[in-house]
């Protein structure tokens, strides 16, 4: 079964290099189907704790280490695998495709039912499937070690993996997910594991014994597997049902988040990632708190910026004035404002303000925009999720506010979303902090929203903000919550809101992420 080396003279050499080629062409393309496989359920698995865990960097980094530390184990066991190794290789490619293909499912379904199992599970399954794939390769090699020379070898063999590698990373987040979804694109590369299983099947049928047991196997690996496939949609209904705990009603998965949108006794809801964005009872209060205290004090605003609030809750706020002649929407994720712009649940939550003349929508990352664009605004209302990661704290930084002071008119306001300044009392204040260090006045107040409980917002400007005498009452349908009356009790903090001490949150430290995690943790915990 094995050899030490290629030791047959040219002749002989040469005609079982051509008799051999078929089967090394097909191990070699099996190598690019392992390896793309491979770095799917690592992708998988990264996305969905980022999912659920939050912050992208430290989940990818930790899913990443355990993977390649896992290959690395699976790499040293195969030097006790001597004998059959057609067979060995067949085995594992079945566990392979049974544990990596149904990762994605099992963790959804834990997230659901088991959450505390959920972190157990994520790193059990990655120290699994990355033992497994370390496997893999070498004997592989070693098989194909018994026609192809080293040198030829290695190099053929590392080709064909780096470009799986390629190939799948490209795909996951621009065509994968976006069209198939996190559990039906596992089960997918779970079956074509299976698919190299089955390939193995007749390329060594000569050599392995028990045929009749491995037909099996193989059979109903790929059973289960396409089983799993047909009922992808209703294992992540299954699973969001009981997370969620009303009717889902629209779910999306998109490059950059999954959307999720529910109906139940509070009306409709949306989820980002699973954390909710508003609940339709009570977001009212958020967005005319986001909104009102900083177009009524400009006056007569013409030039809007909305930065985030791709759902249109803020521009259909915005869009009460008359003076407003213009509304730029920038929004990165394209699937928010198609879905609030095109179907018919949602756009009669946000009275189809993104279909208005006005309204001009921006697909593309807020930093990148404020960076190329020129145009001025009078009011910019930032509406960005909270920082849960590094992706979106980028957008709390003092390097944000100062690209965002540059497009503010001389008499402008700004306004940010700043997360409750009673739960994460640290994080608001460093918010304002942050906002301060650019120059810019910065005026801190906060709202009650049943939904979120106490939340914050800071109006960021050059000028002080002064509280408008009068809020429009007159706009249509009138507004719900704010009031001359009670708008000045929102700029005042009870002692255990009050300001604390904080750091700048820089691009190069992130401490806001960091300190968000925490205070919201302890929440949770």
């Amino acid at each position: 079964m094995t050899t030490s080396g290629p030791s047959l003279t040219p002749a002989h050499d040469e005609g079982a290099a051509t008799n051999a080629r078929p089967i090394d062409i097909a191990l070699l393309s099996s190598v690019f189907v392992i390896a793309a496989c491979g770095l799917l359920y690592e992708l998988a698995a990264g996305a969905l704790a980022s999912y659920v865990l939050g912050d992208s960097v430290l989940q990818f980094s930790t899913i990443i280490g355990t993977y390649l530390f896992a290959m690395g184990v699976g790499s040293w066991l195969s030097r006790y695998f001597d004998r059959q190794l057609p067979a060995h290789f067949l085995r594992i490619e079945l566990m392979v495709a049974l544990v990596g293909g149904f990762l994605p499912a099992v963790l959804f379904l834990a997230n659901a039912y088991a959450p505390g199992a959920f972190r157990v599970l994520l790193y059990g399954m990655v120290l699994l499937v990355g033992t497994l794939v370390g496997l893999e390769i070498p004997l592989v090699m070693r098989i194909l070690k018994r026609n192809v020379q080293l040198k030829d070898l290695v190099s053929q063999v590392l080709t064909f993996d780096y470009l799986g590698a390629l190939a799948v990373s490209m795909a996951f987040p621009l065509l994968l997910v976006p069209q198939l979804g996190l559990v039906r694109t596992g089960l997918l590369f779970g079956f074509m594991n299976a698919a190299v299983a089955v390939w193995a099947l007749w390329l060594f049928r000569g050599e392995l014994r028990r045929y009749g047991a491995h037909a099996g196997a193989c059979a109903l690996v790929m059973l289960a597997l396409l089983a799993g496939l047909f009922g992808a949609e209703h294992i992540t209904r299954f699973a969001e049902d009981k997370f969620y705990q009303d009717r889902i009603v629209l779910s999306s998965a998109t490059p950059y988040q999954r959307i999720v949108v529910t109906h139940g006794k509070p009306g409709y809801r949306l989820y980002l990632n699973g954390n909710l964005q508003f609940a339709e009872r009570d977001e009212y209060r958020y967005h005319e708190a986001l909104v009102h205290p900083v177009m009524a004090a400009h006056g007569a605003p013409k030039r809007v910026a909305v930065l985030g609030g791709g759902d249109g809750m803020a521009v259909r706020e915005v869009l009460r004035y008359p003076s407003v002649e213009s509304v730029t929407l920038v929004e990165l994720d394209p699937a928010m404002t198609q879905l609030f712009s095109e179907h018919p649940m949602l756009t009669q939550l946000n009275r189809n303000a993104l279909s208005d003349p006005r309204v001009h929508i921006v697909n593309t990352d807020a930093f990148q925009w404020l960076q190329a664009g020129t145009d001025m605004f009078d009011v910019v209302i930032v509406d960005f999720p909270d920082p849960t990661n590094f992706a979106i704290g980028k957008l709390f930084t003092n390097s944000f506010y100062a690209l965002l002071e540059q497009r503010l008119a001389a008499s402008g306001y700004a306004v940010v979303q700043t997360t409750s300044p009673l739960i994460a009392r640290k994080s608001f204040w460093t918010v304002v902090e942050t906002i301060e260090s650019t120059g810019l006045t910065a005026t801190p107040y906060h709202a009650h929203v049943p939904s979120f409980g106490e939340w914050g917002f800071v109006v960021a400007s050059r000028r002080p903000w002064r509280l408008p005498e009068r809020l429009p009452e007159r706009l249509p349908e009138g507004l719900r919550f704010l009031s001359a009356t009670t708008l000045p009790l929102m700029f005042d903090f009870p002692l255990d809101m009050a300001r604390v001490p904080a750091q700048v949150n820089r691009l190069s430290n992130q401490v806001l992420v960091h300190t968000y995690e925490q205070e919201w943790g302890e929440v949770a915990h």
